[in-house]
């Protein structure tokens, strides 16, 4: 009779699919949160020229130009990404091509299969064995302020007066 017991439990059943239900959506928000933080994505075939400010992660797989900021957060440029940016995350990794400065406020990482052309400001710098980069890291945590650093490049009023009569000269 424990039998018919546990059927006359079949109402709770239902509501344990539906537990079940619940239960299965955070496990693959789970899955991806622990594959990719929960991570924006940008596709290979995306081209994006521009700015980029988020409060999320982001994962680059395509192309970029401009500037990526994510101060709280971590960016990652995929092995098929193309960056031509100056860069600015909590983390950054990078498996694919970045022709631009990178900083971050905890630590910047260049995989095997990563290409870096420019400058690194972070507390903690990785570059694995196999890893491309040409440029200077600085790694004072004092400095790790690099949206004022970026910011002048970004706007040329400084610089805008000087090359502009230097092009029309």
């Amino acid at each position: 009779m424990s039998l018919w017991g546990n059927d006359s439990k079949t109402p709770d059943k239902s509501t344990d699919t539906s537990s079940t239900a619940n239960t299965a959506q955070p496990a693959v928000a789970q899955t991806s949160q622990s594959l990719s933080r929960s991570a924006a994505m940008i596709g290979q075939s995306i081209v994006i020229k521009g700015t980029i400010q988020g409060a999320e992660n982001l994962v680059i797989e395509g192309t970029v130009e401009g500037s990526v900021s994510l101060p709280e957060h971590d960016l990652t440029v995929g092995q098929s990404g193309k960056v031509t940016a100056d860069l600015h995350a909590n983390t950054v990794k990078i498996d694919g091509t970045v022709q631009g400065d990178v900083s971050a406020k905890e630590k910047v990482i260049i995989s095997k299969s990563g290409h870096v052309r420019g400058n690194i400001i972070a507390p903690r710098v990785t570059l694995e064995d196999g890893a491309k980069f040409k440029g200077s890291i600085d790694m004072d945590p004092g400095e790790v302020k690099p949206i004022g650093k970026a910011e002048p490049k970004a706007t040329p009023s400084n610089n805008a007066g000087p090359a502009s009569t230097k092009e029309a000269s």
